[in-house]
């Protein structure tokens, strides 16, 4: 039993670094599935209007370039955001650490002794942590913030881009590439697929099932090209 217990908590994933890293991958299969929908829809919607390949490939670069780009600054300002605030909640905890650190100490040892710890070991475990490093230690008790990993605003940035643009190259290789007739049908499996593979690469990093992950992205993605190619014909037929 003992055994078991150990391989159970060998396979966690409990890692250095863990929420750094976990910020840039979420970054990553956002951005890639991002790229994916947007573009299949796009570039089906106008094949839903024209068969012309040369508008097919205008569009989807277009799509292509517009889309990375403002994933990548959204992402940069979205996570440089909450750099910012865990800075300025670290710095707020750092001065009252050299201002007050009785007053510190009691209070880091009341939140392990509400943890369920009773006094005496809350009150041990406070002066431990302390002698090592009060300040790590009252940030990731009373913040939850790791001093030595704070999120990467252009870490996260780049993951978006590269994601997207990754992402979005396989609706546009699809719909370009084949023969008239098969390029709507060829794109929306390959879309399909693909967003089956980032749903449960997404369920995976959050520890989640991986079918209701997957049923929603390839769901979500099949509905928005449908509705965009749906509009694409009208308006073709229209105009």
């Amino acid at each position: 039993m003992a055994d078991r217990a150990v391989g159970w908590h060998r396979a966690e994933p409990h890692r250095p670094g863990s929420p750094a890293r976990t910020n840039w991958l979420r970054a990553a299969v956002l951005g890639a599935n991002d790229g994916i929908v947007s573009v299949a829809g796009l570039v089906v919607g106008v094949a839903g209007a024209s068969s012309d390949r040369t508008a097919l490939l205008t569009a989807g670069l277009a799509g292509v370039a517009a889309g990375a780009l403002s994933m990548g600054a959204g992402e940069y300002v979205s996570v440089s955001t909450q750099r910012d605030t865990e800075r300025a909640l670290l710095e707020l905890e750092r001065r009252e650490l050299a201002e007050d650190p009785v007053a510190e100490r009691h209070e880091l040892a009341a939140i392990y002794q509400s943890k369920g710890l009773t006094p005496e070991l809350a009150e041990q475990v406070a002066d431990q942590l302390s002698a090592v490093d009060a300040f790590a230690a009252h940030a990731d008790a009373e913040l939850g913030i790791d001093p030595n990993a704070l999120v990467n605003p252009w870490a996260a940035a780049g993951a978006s881009m590269a994601a997207f643009t990754l992402g979005a190259v396989l609706p546009l290789a699809a719909i370009v590439l084949p023969p008239a007739s098969l390029r709507v049908p060829v794109t929306m499996v390959a879309v399909l697929l693909a967003l089956a593979l980032t749903g449960s690469v997404s369920a995976r990093l959050g520890g989640a099932p991986r079918g209701p992950a997957v049923a929603r992205v390839v769901g979500g993605g099949a509905l928005a090209m449908v509705i965009t190619y749906g509009i694409g014909s009208l308006v073709g037929t229209v105009l």
